[in-house]
């Protein structure tokens, strides 16, 4: 039995069952959902997975025809996909237990981030296992022209732009931001408050404050509940998840951080520092 929750714990899930399917997914959709470098999905039957508490928070949108993802109202966790017939599909960072599967390949890595490298040894798929065609894709952004790094949410109502450099970059794999993005871990770049600006949609953007956290907080537009830039003024910057971005970020991810606190079915493969705890 495998059990998990939102980053608040309003919505919390149970799966009694053997997942038959976990993998890494690098569309740019998923990318936008979870902000995050990728979405890690176990799949399995839908018949064993039940609500425990919850389903009231729980808002659902259709993000391409026929395609629903649902989020959380209060902390815009990302969360399990039941709209898929006799299957359901759970983001894995939602875990409060080893699901008991691990990884068996990467998805539509041909759409990965170009800030991002894939270098375990899973294998590489540009589709589904078993589709029978590519990913639905929003069309691609216009990339700037005047050298600042803008982003989006899913569903384009949130618009933002980073001018300047970022103070540092972190792989973060601790409980609190796998929770909040539903994944592996966030990777976030920390920009200078007077660098930030939402160009559109401020208004849509909530914050979730996670009670007994001195700093952290989780960012989200309430229209589709992609993880948003969050303006931290007590400690003069912006938490700007890269997953968001429509222009490549240019500067590389200086650490792993947290990873005394990774999942069980992560695994780091890359050269970067790892810190046990913060930088």
């Amino acid at each position: 039995m495998t059990k998990g929750s939102c980053l608040c714990g309003t919505v919390r899930f149970t799966y009694d069952g053997a997942f038959d399917l976990m993998t890494h997914c690098h569309c740019a959709m998923c990318r936008k959902a979870h902000a995050a470098p990728y979405a890690t999905y176990a799949m399995g039957a839908r018949a064993p997975f039940q609500w425990d508490a919850g389903e009231e928070a729980i808002v659902a949108r259709e993000s391409s025809p026929g395609f629903v993802r649902s989020f959380c109202r209060d902390c815009g966790s990302v969360l399990p996909n039941t709209h898929l017939g006799e299957r359901v599909a759970i983001p894995a960072g939602l875990f409060d237990d080893d699901p008991g599967i691990r990884p068996s390949a990467h998805i539509y890595a041909s759409a990965r981030a170009p800030w991002f490298a894939i270098t375990d040894a899973l294998p590489l798929y540009d589709y589904y296992p078993g589709a029978t065609g590519p990913a639905v894709e929003r069309a691609p952004a216009a990339l700037s022209t005047d050298g600042a790094l803008r982003g989006t949410c899913l569903c384009g109502a949130v618009r933002y732009v980073v001018r300047g450099e970022f103070k540092a970059a972190y792989h973060c794999h601790c409980s609190r931001c796998r929770k909040a993005r539903a994944a592996a871990h966030t990777t976030n770049g920390f920009a200078g408050v007077d660098d930030f600006a939402f160009e559109a949609g401020a208004e849509l953007v909530n914050v979730y404050r996670l009670p007994g956290a001195r700093y952290f907080g989780q960012a989200f537009c309430v229209c589709c509940g992609s993880g948003l830039p969050r303006v931290d003024r007590d400690r003069g910057a912006v938490v700007t998840p890269f997953g968001g971005f429509d222009d490549p970020p240019e500067r590389s991810v200086d650490a792993h951080i947290f990873v005394a606190s990774m999942a069980p079915w992560d695994v780091i493969t890359d050269t970067l520092p790892r810190l046990e705890g913060p930088p």
